[in-house]
């Protein structure tokens, strides 16, 4: 809020455009139960597989919705990076249903927000968009978490945890926000859109070596095939509606 304030001075939208903000507000809401407990309870480089599938969903909504007209490469894609989804899911590491599960929906949520979003940066700016969704979304995490919060033992709290805490408010939450609206002002939406593509990758990488995980053959060539699916869809490319179709 400060950040932006300082940028903008102003918070204001119009009254019509609320319901949107309140929609894409609910989906953050959902999609971070989602991910907390995706993590919680399989393994991270399994849920970092999953979200590679995002720009897919993505499509997907935006086609069900009418905000964007696809060709038929896009499908193609679409279910090669599902099917990649479903070798991560059935030969996963954890073997969790839940955790797989609640790892596909934050992937399918995250592609909802995008889409929901759109309208409102047609007439705002991505910062204060983002403020206003993350103020809103606040509320309903902060409700849910009253039990935990409350059976926490905040006298083992380690160091290396509280470090951890710090920088995941102020790393992805903050700091990223700022770079990937900078991105997209300099690059485009598109272009900056692709090179998040290589978040699983790093997120994987980073699972195996500060978490000792493993990927077994399974998840390998589910993320190979979301790779692959998500290839295509950019080689295929994408065009907005145009007025009248």
């Amino acid at each position: 809020w400060g950040f932006t304030w300082q940028r903008e001075r102003s918070f204001r939208i119009a009254i019509s455009d609320r319901k949107l903000v309140g929609a894409a507000a609910a989906l953050l809401f959902v999609n971070q139960l989602c991910f907390v407990s995706s993590v919680h309870l399989t393994n991270a480089s399994t849920v970092a597989l999953m979200l590679g599938a995002t720009p897919i969903f993505a499509g997907i909504i935006a086609s069900l919705v009418g905000i964007e007209q696809l060709r038929a490469g896009f499908w193609i894609a679409a279910l090669l990076a599902l099917a990649g989804v479903g070798c991560v899911a059935g030969g996963g590491l954890s073997g969790d249903v839940v955790g797989d599960t609640l790892a596909v929906g934050t992937a399918a949520t995250w592609a909802a927000y995008s889409v929901a979003i759109v309208p409102l940066m047609r007439r705002y700016s991505p910062l204060r968009i983002s403020t206003l969704v993350f103020a809103v979304a606040w509320l309903p995490l902060a409700l849910v978490s009253i039990p935990d919060l409350l059976a926490q033992g905040y006298s083992t709290v380690s160091w290396t945890l509280a470090v951890s805490f710090v920088y995941a408010v102020v790393g992805p939450l903050f700091l990223t926000n700022i770079l990937w609206f900078t991105a997209i002002s300099r690059v485009g939406a598109s272009r900056a859109t692709l090179f998040t593509t290589i978040q699983p990758l790093f997120a994987v990488l980073f699972a195996v070596v500060l978490l000792s995980e493993h990927l077994n053959g399974w998840e390998i060539a589910g993320g190979a095939a979301i790779g692959v699916g998500i290839v295509v869809e950019r080689l295929c490319g994408q065009r907005p509606l145009a007025a009248g179709e």
